[in-house]
């Protein structure tokens, strides 16, 4: 997606105070579609439109037809309801999910130098890939990014604040400016300055940093120095995409359509191009299918010993950052917010007993369906008629034009997907998920006629006990599969690389990126006890 001034690309496919009041949309051979507050359609200047950074997207099915407001809001107050339940996903995977996000729509530009960079670099730049640009930027030896690195090959931590018992720690914040005015001194160092907008992304990003850094200390002395770097990041990124593969997808996508993806290729989006080809994002993807995240979202977190039992509110984890808060009013994290990892993944998986905690403290994402939490019906920062996260999905779809549900359910069996349309009965009455019954009868039959895509998707995940299924979980994995495919690095286009981080050459899942990053240590991984 492309925004009108020079900052990276906003997707709101995970909850994010978002400070702008508008977003765009360059869609390859429709142009620039842009939306105001509330997602509604404002026209663009022509010198607008001609500067804005063209971040590739593409309609894959058809245009949809358009629901009315009154509708759109009776059904984003339906969604927001509350009456929420834990699903079988671990929380943490709803921000892994959120990093995923922004390292798809990372525009790399925003930390390029202009005269270094070609036309064919630009467009590249500002494509979705999964190759951890978010977390590299332009690498160490661009100028720009080099502020990001120690070294020529490691890249940057920060340490935290004391307060009260918890002294200051080397290595559990993001590094920050440190210079400026307050707001200046407490921005992150990092390529993407989203991933510091709540504390559970920021610690996530903070992972993957000391993954890289371990790779890093861990290759032969006969490596070059000179290639360490990249032969590090080739290992970190093939081993990432592993693991979404392999552990992210099936969690969230119905297990058969992400291994027929895998296995015999996409056949609805981008079929055919080379594999080196420059990838899009569907713009179904992005508006509806991946925005599965805000499904997820619980209210609070048992999120370490002193944030126990649930004290670990939403409002806190934003509060606590560096882009939507204030880090509690300092310039660094205070130490005792840094999370306890055994609280958010489940290590029993990877046969640590030891670092398997109590079921009372284990945090579950909400389960994938057509329900948020009743928090975000009202987002910060927003006029209260559009502080609904919901509705501003909806009605940004509308200003897009998406297909329906049904619309993309014709359009893959067109391309000979297996898909079954939902039925309206199905749509109307769910499982335990959003009820339709305060809208109007005309409004529930224009929603169960022409079914908003993202409500759909939910609802096919919702069905199906907590996982995309149907359009929703191929829409995703069509789209991860090319992202990986046309990464510079890339498990698609190498089928016989297999990991060697892992515990054998068949598994690297989150907790095994945890467990190599943090050395397999319990007082590293839970570093308040």
């Amino acid at each position: 997606m492309a925004r009108i001034d020079t900052a990276p690309p906003v997707v709101e496919s995970w909850p994010a105070v978002e400070r702008h009041g508008s977003e765009s949309y360059f869609v390859l051979d429709e142009g620039l579609l842009a939306e105001a507050g509330g997602g509604r359609e404002r026209p663009l200047a022509a010198r607008l439109e001609a500067a804005a950074p063209p971040f590739r997207f593409t309609r894959l099915g058809p245009r949809g037809d358009r629901l009315g407001d009154g509708a759109l809001k009776r059904l984003a107050n339906a969604m927001t309801d509350g009456g929420r339940r834990a699903g079988r996903i671990p929380a943490g995977y709803t921000y892994l999910g959120q990093f995923v996000d922004h390292d798809l729509t990372f525009d790399k530009t925003s930390v390029m130098l202009g005269e270094r960079v070609t036309p064919a670099q630009l467009v590249q730049a500002r494509s979705p890939s999964l190759d951890l640009d978010s977390l590299y930027g332009a690498g160490p030896q661009d100028p720009v990014s080099a502020r990001f690195y120690a070294d020529d090959v490691h890249l940057k931590m920060g340490r935290t604040a004391t307060i009260g018992d918890d002294e200051a720690r080397d290595d559990y914040d993001l590094p920050r400016r440190g210079t400026g005015s307050a707001a200046a001194r407490r921005r992150a160092l990092i390529p993407d300055p989203r991933n510091d907008e709540n504390l559970a992304v920021a610690q996530t990003h903070l992972a993957f940093i000391r993954f890289h850094n371990r790779v890093v200390d861990t290759l032969p002395a006969s490596v070059p120095p000179a290639q360490r770097f990249t032969q590090a990041r080739e290992l970190v990124v093939k081993h990432y995409q592993w693991m979404l593969r392999h552990d992210y997808l099936p969690r969230i996508c119905n297990r058969g359509v992400v291994s027929d993806v895998f296995r015999n290729g996409r056949k609805a989006f981008e079929v055919g191009v080379a594999p080196t080809d420059v990838p899009t994002m569907p713009i179904e993807f992005s508006a509806a299918a991946f925005r599965l995240g805000h499904s997820m979202v619980r209210e609070d977190y048992s999120w370490n010993r002193r944030f126990d039992f649930g004290t670990g509110t939403l409002d806190l984890l934003f509060e606590f950052s560096g882009a939507s808060g204030t880090l509690g009013g300092g310039r660094r994290l205070p130490s005792n917010w840094l999370v306890d990892w055994r609280r958010f993944y489940d290590f029993s998986e990877a046969g640590r007993a030891d670092l398997v905690v109590p079921a009372a403290r284990f945090n579950r994402a909400m389960r994938i369906d057509t329900s948020l939490v009743f928090l975000l019906r009202f987002l910060p920062g927003f006029p209260f008629e559009e502080s609904s996260l919901a509705f501003r999905n909806l009605v940004r779809a509308k200003m897009l034009r998406l297909a329906s549900g049904q619309q993309l359910a014709r359009f893959l069996r067109g391309k000979g997907v297996s898909v079954q349309t939902l039925r309206k009965a199905q749509l109307r009455d769910g499982a335990k998920g959003a009820e339709l019954d305060r809208l109007t009868k005309a409004q529930r039959d224009a929603v169960l006629r022409d079914t908003p895509l993202w409500f759909y998707v939910l609802r096919e995940a919702e069905l199906d006990g907590g996982r995309l299924h149907g359009v929703g979980a191929r829409l995703v994995a069509e789209t991860f599969h090319r992202a990986m495919e046309g990464s510079e690095f890339s498990i698609v286009r190498d089928p016989a690389w297999r990991p060697t981080l892992g515990p054998d050459s068949r598994t690297f899942r989150m907790v095994d990126l945890l467990l190599f990053a943090f050395r397999g240590r319990k007082r590293l991984l839970a570093p308040l006890g």
